[in-house]
């Protein structure tokens, strides 16, 4: 019998792509002759290697931000399984709860706000929303405390951050995520799994039933999943990681079918309106398109 082939999976540290994933790359589910190894990283960093701009080559299967798909969709097609897209999961505006000066995103104009990544969708939405503004790129985990500490006069927060803020001494300005439904009435598209075009379709396939198989494992027994989760995620509270899956891990995450495909296609055609991405660009579907429609 063949070795079976290894196959580089790109996701983050977050609880969400953990819990998501821990079936797949430990062998509970399976998935073709394929034998998958991990590259984990932060997501503004999978952004980066997908884009290129990374030293280390781009990997054939990996989570991005679906703003990133502005600069990929002709090297890379979204699969219908690990998304992160939902309702009540958007990115939020946060100031000092002391300065009353920014109530609102119009009074952001000229202010200086930290982004986690130029290539994150929470980047993208605030360049929709509020376009008028500073930004400074951190990382995700280190906008909270530089709001706290005053050196930037707001920021924009992602993942776990949105259960935490208050005990940084923060206040909300702005939820993007309620902003996007409100103008779209779809869920949010935050993340998603992209395969390399140049796959072959049977590795893409087995890639997307293996995932699908995963995130259904892991709502399964939840226990199971939880020492791979909290291996990745040491310093947060049981409580949040408990909250962060429940938040980004949902129907959407297992398929995307009709509405999470069509959330997916709005940002794409807004970032098309305003010249983030190529009018002439491909889709972010490969074709024949592996959905909830080919396989049901």
């Amino acid at each position: 019998m063949s070795e079976p082939t290894p196959l580089a999976l790109g996701f983050s540290s977050c609880p969400n792509d953990t819990f998501m994933f821990d079936a797949l790359v430990h062998g509970r589910v399976p998935i073709g002759d394929l034998r998958p190894t991990v590259e984990m990283d932060d997501i503004e960093v999978l952004n980066r290697r997908a884009l290129g701009l990374d030293p280390r080559s781009p990997l054939p299967v990996t989570k991005v931000s679906v703003a990133a798909l502005a600069h990929l969709t002709r090297d890379y097609a979204v699969l219908d399984a690990g998304a992160a897209l939902g309702r009540g999961c958007g990115p939020l505006v946060l100031r000092r709860r002391d300065d009353e000066r920014l109530a609102s995103l119009a009074e952001l104009a000229g202010a200086t706000v930290a982004i986690p990544g130029e290539a994150t969708t929470a980047n993208l939405l605030l360049r929709l929303f509020a376009p008028e503004l500073r930004r400074v790129e951190l990382r995700f985990d280190r906008i909270m405390p530089a709001v706290a500490r005053g050196e930037v006069d707001a920021g924009l927060v992602i993942h776990e951050s949105r259960f935490t803020y208050a005990d940084h001494g923060l206040a909300q300005i702005a939820d993007l995520g309620e902003r996007w439904e409100q103008d779209t009435d779809l869920p949010l598209p935050l993340g998603v799994i992209v395969a390399r075009r140049d796959l072959p379709a049977a590795t893409v396939a087995a890639v997307e039933r293996g995932l699908r198989a995963s995130v259904e494992a892991a709502w399964a027994d939840p226990e199971a999943s939880r020492p791979y989760v909290r291996e990745h995620a040491q310093e947060m509270d049981e409580e949040v990681c408990r909250q962060h899956i429940g938040l980004y891990v949902n129907a959407f995450s297992a398929r995307l079918g009709d509405e999470g495909r069509a959330a997916i296609d709005e940002l794409v055609a807004r970032m098309r309106a305003v010249g983030v991405m190529d009018a002439d660009a491909p889709g972010p579907w490969r074709e024949p398109v592996l959905s909830s429609r080919a396989s049901s």
